[in-house]
């Protein structure tokens, strides 16, 4: 079992793969700033998880569920997990991960659910197929297969976040348009005058397939 010093955010893992300078500036430096994106997806999950757990027709929904995975040695807070009990008595947990705005290009919001689902797997000895995306824009579920993948992908994610968060330094990483005006700690980062010259997609490729 990891010891919890050697332990990750699951969230950690979506920052990577979204740039793993983001991750390195929040889960190195701890660095952050909010704007009008992660102030909205900030009061989304705290009504999330104020809403208190319930059972309907054979399904306990709970919300603000804690997770570790030893296997991915990250550690975590899952938006809602429904537990739907089968017909051997088995309750099988469904993760639902709250994300404000659409479904994204990239796999960043999957790897993050599938993370969370692999840690249920461990707590309830089970496995777990599929779970959910909830988009705040088109408000409602995306459906996410945990298929063999998807889970090498995050496997892959969760090695290289730990060996860049355990190398403590923050990677000076190109300047990506469409990522990098979005995101909130843009003027933090300055990525148009402290990255390199590829882009984060090049250098995140390269990593992966290092």
């Amino acid at each position: 079992m990891a010891s919890n010093a050697d332990l990750i955010a699951l969230s950690a893992l979506q920052h990577y793969l979204f740039c793993p300078r983001q991750c390195a500036l929040i889960h190195i430096e701890q660095a952050w700033a909010e704007n009008a994106a992660t102030a909205e997806g900030r009061v989304a999950h705290e009504r999330v998880h104020a809403v208190e757990s319930e059972v309907r027709r054979g399904v306990r929904t709970v919300t603000g569920m804690p997770l570790r995975s030893d296997r991915l040695g990250a550690t975590g807070i899952a938006d809602v997990v429904e537990l739907h009990r089968k017909a051997d008595g088995v309750w099988r947990p469904f993760p639902v991960e709250h994300k404000r705005g659409r479904p994204k290009a990239h796999r960043a919001d999957e790897v993050q659910l599938c993370a969370q689902a692999m840690a249920l797997e461990e707590m309830f000895a089970v496995e777990v197929g599929d779970g959910a995306l909830f988009y705040g824009q088109p408000r409602r579920r995306t459906p996410v297969t945990f298929d063999k993948a998807l889970r090498t992908l995050t496997e892959e994610v969760a090695i290289s976040t730990h060996a860049l968060i355990a190398g403590g330094e923050t990677p000076r990483i190109g300047y990506d348009k469409k990522r990098c005006d979005a995101c909130s700690l843009i003027e933090i980062c300055r990525p148009q005058t402290t990255g390199a010259t590829r882009s984060v997609s090049a250098w995140l490729e390269a990593q992966i397939d290092a």
